[in-house]
């Protein structure tokens, strides 16, 4: 359904203005000329309506007419044709108004030429209020009244919201400007949410990205981690549970990285970034808001330590600057260059690998390899996702070591001594006689941060398999 079904017009002229408006107060003779002619001319006034004082005026101060019908600038003269077709003129040029109503020598006393003004209906501070008021999209989520003597925020923390740090308030303005990122609708199911198992729709997720300070181009990212989060395969049940301190890593590869402002470069895994530092936090909320997943003596999230990396948590590549032969983890994990998609991965950290000296590759093989090894705990087989710097990455495309290259190279260097692992947890023996430290798929290696600082993070993982949680790729829908 349209926006002008909501609010149909009748065959004829049809005026739209405002008294807050130069060049609709100087064209009111030419208002009221227009009002003397035979045909129909109706007259709309958003903010005034004894204004034009010259006509008889209809009051659209609840803007219903100008927002159903798109109107951005005032003045704005629509015909509406018998079929319903409908032209329109906006602003104030004499030769144009005369053509259009077939009307000569309208109001010769005013200039030629005035443009118009911005209508009320696309003011910043009213268009999602009359989203809310005049759209289609009925929200259905629960509504919750605040006292007048209550503040927002401690009203929030109260009802125990937040993750502990101060939350956005979801009004219906802000979740309907939220619901604007996605061409979903706002019933669909999105996932079946931890550890309550509750299923949670495109408005709910909407309410807590809101909550989390996304903005709505966010939304798709966001969606997409959810519904990854809560595959079998990632297991976020069983994250919950663990006494470990790890959370979902959201890691965005494509073009939506830069249309939605992310940081991939220096302090790529900290603060400051709104992308980066939001849509981690959104899909916590949700599973902590919508899939009970609440930390604490009578929560389930029974993490001995925790980590800040459990707030929330997402980084995107720096795809651009990938050398040769280097693709983007995305690419790695099956997926088309320039396809845009989310990776979860069950981490915490980041642990620095630094390495200053090394100037081949070979050593500084031998140098992450040392680091890489006591993830988690040395003789015992783990999971984790290896972020490469600049610096470090260049001593071995300057080599000319290809990804792959560098996989073959690391992987033998990464054996546990077979009679060592049998103390921890064993795994299958490999090729050169040494429990393999990661299996297959379960070490990631991506490329971010400043082009200086020769030192790289390993983000250590929890546990792999069918009693853990495996790294998933998905594709980012609208």
């Amino acid at each position: 359904m349209s926006k002008a079904a909501n609010a149909p017009l009748s065959a004829g002229f049809h005026l739209i203005v405002k008294r807050d408006c130069a060049t609709c107060v100087a064209i009111e003779p030419a208002i009221a000329e227009l009002g003397r002619r035979p045909f129909e001319l109706t007259v709309y006034s958003q903010d005034d309506p004894a204004f034009p004082g010259s006509v008889d005026v209809v009051d659209d101060s609840d803007l219903r007419v100008s927002w159903h019908h798109d109107v951005e600038t005032v003045p704005t003269l629509i015909l509406v044709e018998a079929d319903g077709a409908q032209r329109r003129i906006v602003g104030w040029e004499r030769s144009q108004w005369e053509d259009f109503t077939g009307e000569t020598e309208l109001a010769p006393e005013i200039v030629d030429f005035m443009p118009g003004c911005g209508s009320l209906s696309v003011d910043p501070n009213l268009v999602d209020e009359l989203a809310v008021r005049f759209g289609e999209t009925s929200l259905r989520s629960r509504r919750v009244e605040f006292a007048a003597s209550e503040d927002e925020v401690e009203a929030m923390y109260d009802r125990g919201w937040s993750d502990g740090l101060p939350i956005v308030a979801p009004t219906e303005d802000r979740v309907a400007r939220m619901l604007t990122g996605t061409t979903r609708d706002p019933q669909d199911i999105v996932a079946t949410v931890p550890p309550n198992l509750v299923d949670v729709t495109v408005e709910q997720v909407a309410v807590n990205a809101v909550m989390a300070g996304c903005r709505p181009e966010y939304l798709p990212v966001v969606l997409t981690a959810i519904e990854a989060a809560c595959t079998d395969q990632f297991n976020m049940h069983g994250l919950l549970c663990t006494l470990w301190f790890s959370g979902p890593l959201v890691i965005v590869n494509g073009p939506i990285r830069n249309e939605i402002g992310m940081n991939s470069g220096k302090n790529a895994l900290g603060q400051g970034n709104r992308a980066n530092s939001t849509i981690g936090r959104a899909l916590q909320l949700v599973v902590r808001n919508v899939g009970g997943g609440v930390p604490g003596v009578d929560g389930i999230d029974r993490s001995a330590l925790g980590a800040p990396s459990k707030v929330g948590w997402c980084v995107a590549e720096d795809e651009e600057n990938l050398p040769d032969g280097w693709p983007a983890l995305s690419v790695e994990r099956g997926f088309a260059p320039g396809e845009n998609t989310v990776t979860l991965f069950a981490g915490h950290g980041p642990s620095g690998a630094v390495d200053q000296t090394s100037r081949t590759p070979e050593d500084l093989t031998r140098s992450l390899a040392g680091r890489l090894i006591a993830t988690g705990h040395p003789d015992q087989p783990s999971e984790a996702m290896l972020i490469m710097t600049p610096e470090h990455q260049r001593v071995f495309s300057d080599a000319g070591w290809s990804k792959d290259r560098f996989r073959q190279e690391l992987d033998p260097q990464l054996l546990i001594d077979p009679a060592r692992a049998r103390q921890g947890i064993a795994g299958d023996e490999g090729s050169g006689g040494g429990v393999p430290k990661f299996r297959p798929g379960s070490l990631l290696i991506m490329r971010a941060g400043g082009n200086a600082g020769a030192f790289s993070a390993i983000i250590e993982g929890w546990i792999g398999g069918r009693k853990g949680s495996e790294p998933i790729t998905v594709p980012i829908s609208s």
